[in-house]
């Protein structure tokens, strides 16, 4: 008992809180002995998390990258193994850098008129200012192949003249998946999103991963596509439910930071980000 008020005492010295207060964080970290299992805080609701990582959601766990032993593996066998699993083990993380094209002529039927407003250009010239102040070691531009996304990466590769250039049709605007709740504007047909959704699944599936073993410097990728992909895509990388995707809303031109760590840890460092442009700049449709 002692000991466990000596912590009490330097936690709540060290964080500033009241004995109480250092006692509840405390009861987080510490273990009841006698029924060996973790005594929870006040405020926690359940003793199990309602959702658990999963690690091997790019099904690049090193584990699932090997054959798996025997019951009757001998040391060798075994020593050769963990070998194996080793060598699938990465180092680097990987930084996918979203980015929303700048505003456009939505009205427009054909997407090739729905091209770039003059505050959309506005927009792009001021993320691939802001892109070229963080000077991050970019691998490379990915883009989608709608006339609002390639004309906002064109005026972003400006900036970054030298990073090398793809498109991919599969990053197009769509409909992921119905979202839930429903909504109540925005209704596409039901076939809509059997095509769109597999599109955009398979684009996550293609892009969101972590790096390979050999891999060895973490990268950065800028990805220039739309609301509805970027939306989607964060919410499968984070693991929550995919059909809270509308629930978020962008700025047209804006940033969403997406890292990947070696061990499978997913975080976001931001999201629609554009606190680098004025004020009288932003727009979300």
């Amino acid at each position: 008992m002692k000991k466990f008020l000596d912590k009490v005492y330097r936690f709540s010295k060290v964080y500033g809180l009241t004995a109480a207060g250092a006692v509840a964080v405390i009861g987080v970290l510490v273990y009841d002995k006698a029924r060996r299992e973790p005594v929870y805080s006040s405020w926690t609701t359940n003793y199990d998390p309602s959702v658990k990582w999963d690690y091997n959601w790019d099904r690049r766990e090193p584990k699932s990258l090997v054959k798996p032993l025997k019951e009757s593996a001998t040391d060798d066998e075994k020593q050769k193994y963990l070998e194996k699993e080793e060598k699938k083990v990465g180092t680097a993380t990987r930084h996918i850098i979203m980015i929303r094209h700048g505003q456009y002529f939505d009205k427009e039927k054909y997407d090739a008129d729905r091209m770039l407003t003059e505050l959309g250009r506005e927009q792009a010239n001021l993320t691939g200012l802001r892109l070229a102040e963080l000077n991050y070691p970019y691998t490379k531009l990915i883009c989608s192949t709608m006339t609002r996304a390639q004309e906002t990466a064109d005026i972003i590769h400006k900036h970054l003249p030298d990073l090398p250039r793809e498109n991919d049709d599969m990053l197009r605007e769509g409909a992921p998946i119905p979202p839930e709740p429903p909504s109540g504007n925005w209704r596409p047909e039901a076939s809509q999103f059997y095509g769109d959704g597999a599109r955009i699944e398979a684009a996550f599936r293609k892009y969101f991963h972590r790096a390979e073993p050999e891999q060895t410097k973490d990268s950065y990728e800028i990805m220039v596509c739309h609301a509805n992909v970027i939306r989607y895509f964060v919410c499968r990388a984070l693991q929550f439910t995919p059909e809270a995707w509308l629930r978020i809303s962008l700025n047209h031109a804006s940033l969403t930071w997406v890292y990947i760590r070696p061990n499978g840890r997913v975080g976001i460092r931001t999201m629609g980000e554009a606190g680098f442009m004025p004020p009288d700049k932003l727009s979300v449709m």
